[in-house]
């Protein structure tokens, strides 16, 4: 990003393009957070673009965007027609024949100063194998298909952690009323020519098919993985990771509920990708995440709809992409958000998340009257910053296999991953240690999950663990496993949670 804007004026024209979770997530914070005072904030959307919509899984930093707006969960979970998530369970990732879940919330407890980890690791070298996930109380809840809302108290329940599963489309809607409640302006129509000045590159008006113009200071580009402004327009460039991680197709497709609501994610490796079933109120969100150097789209759909749980309800739709970053996510007077800054594959349920992680980030950097660059580079250092540790995070899921019944499987263990990937397991792997970067998304238990899942097993641990006698462990062990089955067995199931709810 390069000089001052063309017109620097007190009151912003912001112009979203785009609409979907993306737009509609942006004008709903930008209006709550500015409320009207620093100027007019106008979505421009199309609704022959339509929006996937077959079930969107998150992670718990969700619940704080939706308090950022004052929504109420109820209301929430009633008009998007949400269900709740206590993590992901992983199926035929490490091996064939094998499952694991990746929990959020905390594992076990600390140990005098070490993490509780480094006892699972001196005990299993000692001869007692133990599971992390019958020291999690999400992973215990989970097995038991059982949700409650944590209290406000000292109590086990009160660590429960969750997200929510939930009609993307439905959000965005819910999300619309809200932000056109607070002055927001939308205007429907596809763009027809992008304006930019011609000293500074900024852009200044779209004009649309109909021949509406519309102006603006400051673009919001939600335009999905066209990215319309800051690649087509600014050309901004895009890191390819395509070689890491090599799937580029999806083929989704809803489906009848046919049980009761479960109350997690769940992800099933396949020859030549995955699947991941969202279960919703009403329906169960599909899709095969694929690579068509290995499987065809004809192939992929025929997976996918073997591995139901109930009929479908439309045919398979497809989706190309590939993975990587937008180089510059803030050029000029244009920031990207959503699909339009980046794509990594829903795999860990990072795309909600990185959507509100960019807007929050914004709001920290807003621009005054001219355009600092200083605010733009670090807006950019902060969003590379993110997208490489979720990057590496969703590859250590491909790298830590053992599976080596297909291609596509013996390309990813033996990939080569990035340095920074590499130096994390390899710590793990010699002294349980879990090397993190401050800011970081995913924490010391998620990376515990996925690498004790997937049967990377460390071959020693914090030698200041010893400092602890054994019969101390083990009795603390016996206390926390017993604490997390009594707490999981109390809550009532999800579905009784649900109805509730209603």
């Amino acid at each position: 990003m390069q000089g001052e804007s063309p017109s620097p004026t007190q009151s912003r024209q912001v112009v979203i393009v785009g609409g979907g979770t993306a737009g509609w997530m942006s004008a709903a914070l930008l209006a709550k957070i500015t409320q009207g005072r620093l100027g007019d904030i106008t979505l421009v959307e199309s609704e022959e673009i339509g929006t996937i919509g077959v079930g969107e899984a998150t992670i718990p930093a969700i619940k704080r965007f939706n308090r950022l707006l004052e929504i109420h969960e109820r209301d929430f979970v009633r008009q998007t027609q949400a269900s709740f998530k206590l993590g992901i369970e992983f199926v035929n990732w490490g091996r064939m024949g094998t499952r694991y879940f990746h929990p959020f919330g905390q594992i076990g407890d600390p140990i005098g100063r070490n993490a509780f980890h480094h006892f699972l690791t001196r005990r299993r070298l000692a001869g007692q194998p133990e599971s992390f996930e019958d020291y999690s109380l999400n992973a215990a809840a989970a097995k038991l298909n059982h949700f409650a809302t944590p209290p406000r108290d000292d109590s086990l329940l009160s660590t429960l952690s969750y997200a929510y599963h939930f009609d993307a489309s439905l959000y965005a809607a819910f999300l619309r009323r809200h932000a056109e409640g607070n002055g927001v302006k939308r205007v429907e129509g596809r763009i027809r020519h992008i304006s930019q000045n011609a000293e500074t590159g900024f852009i200044e008006t779209l004009t649309l098919e109909s021949g509406q113009t519309v102006s603006g200071d400051f673009f919001i580009d939600c335009s999905g993985l066209s990215a319309l402004l800051i690649e087509k327009t600014l050309k901004s460039g895009f890191d390819d990771w395509s070689a890491v991680l090599p799937c580029n197709s999806a083929a989704f497709v809803p489906s009848e509920k046919v049980s009761d609501v479960t109350p997690y994610t769940r992800s099933t490796a396949h020859t030549a990708g995955w699947q991941w079933r969202i279960p919703l109120q009403h329906r169960t969100g599909n899709g095969h995440v694929f690579c068509s150097d290995y499987t065809t789209n004809d192939e992929a759909a025929e997976t996918l709809l073997q591995h139901l749980d109930g009929k479908a309800l439309a045919d398979p739709k497809f989706l190309r992409f590939t993975t990587g970053r937008r180089k510059l996510s803030w050029n000029r007077n244009v920031v990207a958000i959503g699909l339009s800054g980046g794509f990594l594959e829903p795999l860990e349920s990072t795309s909600i998340h990185l959507i509100q992680s960019g807007l929050v980030k914004l709001l920290d950097f807003w621009p005054g009257e001219t355009f600092d660059p200083l605010l733009a580079e670090q807006y950019n250092r902060a969003m590379a910053n993110q997208y490489e540790s979720i990057r590496d995070f969703i590859i250590l899921h491909y790298k830590a296999t053992e599976r080596d019944d297909s291609a596509f499987w013996r390309y990813c263990r033996d990939m080569p991953v990035p340095d920074s990937l590499s130096y994390r397991i390899d710590h793990f792997r010699s002294s349980s240690r879990i090397v993190l970067t401050p800011g970081e998304l995913f924490q010391p238990n998620s990376w515990l999950a996925v690498m004790l899942g997937q049967h990377i097993e460390p071959q020693g641990y914090d030698p200041l663990a010893d400092v602890i006698e054994e019969d101390r462990v083990a009795r603390q062990f016996t206390r926390i496993r017993a604490a997390v089955d009594q707490a999981a067995h109390a809550m009532p199931t999800h579905q009784t949670f649900l109805d509730s709810l209603r």
